[in-house]
């Protein structure tokens, strides 16, 4: 079974790209919503947050993450408390989601991973598809974004790995910006690459 990395910073495109390998027949696991899960009224992240943030907790019972992230980013040792209680959690939903996989014996599976270069991991990969776009349509797309704000984005970017940076280490650059349609031709052309097509 192969394993794909599927990455990208914020506003790029790697929703979209999910999106359409997901109508190519491909499991993906998308670790941002496993967040959201955790997050959510009930989440088994919930609990702990309110210990550490008693602040961050919404009127329905879950976290408020507008108010999480006006708690942590761009505080350090808060925002490394967060990831002590989300990252575990959402690592071990990607090896259940790998471990269901395998019993399918699917041939090839994609990890939906923001952070994927800025993160330590001991995950393999047989290929990581890197979405980009140019800066000026990656802060046009994000901007647009309900309640984001120019200072937020800033945050943002300071956590993530520079995007030149991450060109740099990959060889499957999706270039978005050019139309679905592109994506889409340049995911297909990376398949055929990596051997496989008619998946």
């Amino acid at each position: 079974m192969k394993r794909i990395g599927l990455t990208g910073s914020i506003g790029m495109g790697k929703s979209t790209a999910a999106s359409m390998l997901r109508d190519m027949g491909l499991p993906v696991y998308d670790a941002d919503a496993t967040v959201h899960r955790l997050l959510a009224p009930g989440g088994a992240a919930v609990k702990q947050i309110l210990a550490l943030f008693p602040d961050a907790g919404s009127i329905d019972g879950g976290i408020d993450r507008k108010r999480l992230g006006a708690l942590v980013f761009a505080h350090p040792a808060s925002l490394r408390k967060l990831e002590g209680v989300l990252h575990p959690m959402v690592r071990a939903a990607q090896r259940r989601f790998i471990d269901a996989c395998q019993r399918r014996r699917v041939r090839a599976l994609v990890l939906d991973i923001p952070l994927l270069f800025e993160l330590p991991s001991t995950q393999k990969f047989d290929a990581v598809f890197l979405v980009t776009a140019p800066a000026f349509l990656q802060r046009q797309r994000v901007l647009r974004r309900p309640g984001m704000t120019p200072g937020k984005f800033a945050d943002i970017l300071a956590l993530q790995m520079p995007d030149a940076e991450k060109r740099r280490r990959t060889r499957y650059i999706a270039t978005t910006g050019l139309g679905r349609r592109s994506t889409r031709q340049q995911l297909l052309r990376f398949m055929r690459l990596i051997t496989l097509k008619g998946l």
